[in-house]
C-alpha cells in the first residue's frame, strides 16, 4: 500500500478521537484535504484556533477497548505509516501552508512504548532533521513508560492522555486491558508534575478526552472529573466526544441505553462543553453546577441558566455598578459582553444592553435578569 493510501485510511480513522478540537458552527468541522487527509480548525489550548493535519500513526491495535472501533478482535483494513512517511507528507503540506501543525496519534502497535518510539521518531525526524518549530501535538499512550513520556514531551508543544471515562468502574467494563490507576491516573499525573511552572516541560500543554455514553457514567460524575482534572492536575483543556452508536460492542451499556436521537446525543456532549467552560474560564465551583435527579445535565436549560432559575435572590443585577463576576452570572452575557459593559459605562451613561450590542436571544435572555441602574 502507498503512503497516500495509508494516509487516507488512517487519517480517517483518526476522526474517532477528538481532542484537538471542537466546533458548535459550521465554519468549525472538519473537512477533507488534498490526498483525503482530515483538516481540522483545531482550537488550541494556549488559546486561539488554526488548521490542523490530524492521522493515525497506525490502526493496528493490541487493545481491547469495548467502545473503540479498531479494537483488536474488528476485521478491518489495518495500515502503518513509518515515522518517515509522516515526516514528509506534513511536511509538504507545511511547504504548501496548508497546515498550522500536527495531531499525532496512534492505536497500540504490539505494546505501549513501541508506539510511542515509532512517533517521537516522527517527531524527532520533524524537529532535528526538518527543523520544524511548529504546533505538534502527540497522543500519550496508556500504560507508556516514563522515559516514554519524558522523550514526547521534550518534543510536543501539546500531549493528550485520553481519561475515556470519570472512574475506575467504567473503564473495567470497557477494556479489560487497562487499568485506571496504573495506566490512565499516574501518567497523568506525571505529566502534571513534569510540565509545573518553573520545571523542564512547563511550556507543554496537556488535555485529554472523555468518551461520553459508552458506559454508565452521569454527567455529574463527567464533570466532576473534569473540575478535579483543572484544579488538581491543572489540564489545559478536557473535550468531550459523543460516543457514535454502532462503532462499539453490542453489549456495551452505551448501545442499550444511547438515545437513538442524534440531537439528544449531541446536546448531552454540549451541555458538558457549557459546564466545561463555566469551571474553566469563569472559575465557578462544582457546587454551582445544578444536575437532574439522575445526575444529567438538563438538556432543556444551559447550566449557567439552571444556577440563575435556582438563585432569584442573586437578581436583578445593576448593570451601571455591578462587578464582572456578577455580570457573568446573567444569562446571555459572556466575558467579551461583561468587558464591553465596564469599558462602556467608564466612557458614558448605558441606557440599555443594546448600546454594548446585545441583539437576539441573548438579549432577551438577559434582559429578564438585569437594571439599568
Amino acid at each position: 500500500m502507498d503512503t497516500q493510501r495509508k494516509l487516507r485510511i488512517l487519517a480517517d480513522d483518526s476522526r474517532y478521537d477528538l481532542s484537538c478540537a471542537c466546533g458548535t458552527k459550521d465554519g468549525n468541522h472538519r473537512r477533507r484535504g488534498s490526498g483525503g487527509v482530515w483538516m481540522y480548525p483545531a482550537s488550541l489550548p494556549g488559546g486561539g484556533a488554526s488548521i490542523m493535519l490530524k492521522t493515525l500513526l497506525s490502526n493496528s491495535c493490541v487493545n481491547d477497548c469495548r467502545y473503540c472501533p479498531l479494537r483488536n478482535d474488528r476485521d478491518i483494513r489495518r495500515c502503518t505509516l513509518a515515522p518517515e512517511e509522516v515526516a514528509d507528507v506534513f511536511m509538504e503540506y507545511v511547504r504548501q501552508r496548508k497546515v498550522f501543525g500536527l495531531f499525532l496519534t496512534s492505536a497500540v502497535i504490539r505494546n505501549p512504548d513501541y508506539t510511542m518510539d515509532r512517533m517521537t521518531a516522527a517527531a524527532e525526524i520533524l524537529r532535528r532533521r526538518f527543523r520544524y518549530r511548529g504546533y505538534l501535538h502527540l497522543k500519550i499512550i496508556p500504560g507508556a513508560s516514563d522515559a516514554a513520556i519524558e522523550k514526547a514531551l521534550s518534543l510536543a508543544s501539546t500531549v493528550s492522555l485520553n481519561v475515556e471515562v470519570p472512574k475506575r468502574s467504567a473503564l473495567s467494563a470497557l477494556s479489560k486491558m487497562k487499568d485506571f490507576d496504573r495506566h490512565i491516573v499516574r501518567p497523568m499525573k506525571l505529566i502534571s508534575n513534569l510540565t509545573s511552572p518553573g520545571s523542564r516541560f512547563a511550556r507543554v500543554k496537556q488535555t485529554t478526552q472523555f468518551i461520553v455514553g459508552a458506559s454508565d457514567e452521569t454527567d455529574s460524575d463527567i464533570v466532576r472529573a473534569t473540575f478535579g482534572l483543572y484544579r488538581r492536575l491543572r489540564l489545559n483543556r478536557v473535550y468531550f466526544s459523543a460516543y457514535q452508536r454502532g462503532l462499539g460492542d453490542p453489549s456495551l451499556p452505551g448501545e442499550r441505553n444511547v438515545p437513538s436521537d442524534p440531537d439528544a446525543i449531541l446536546t448531552r456532549e454540549h451541555r458538558l462543553y457549557q459546564a466545561d467552560f463555566l469551571i474553566r474560564k469563569y472559575k465557578w465551583d462544582i457546587e454551582d453546577i445544578f444536575f437532574e435527579g439522575d445526575g444529567s445535565l438538563s438538556l432543556e436549560i444551559d447550566p449557567k441558566q439552571r444556577w440563575a432559575e435556582r438563585h432569584p435572590e442573586f437578581f436583578p443585577v445593576r448593570v451601571l455598578s455591578a462587578g464582572r463576576d456578577a455580570l457573568l452570572r446573567v444569562p446571555g452575557i459572556g466575558p467579551i459582553t461583561a468587558g464591553r459593559i465596564i469599558k462602556t459605562r467608564r466612557q458614558g451613561a448605558i441606557t440599555s444592553l443594546k448600546d454594548i450590542g446585545l441583539r437576539g436571544k441573548r438579549l432577551q435572555k438577559a434582559s429578564k435578569y438585569v437594571v439599568m441602574a
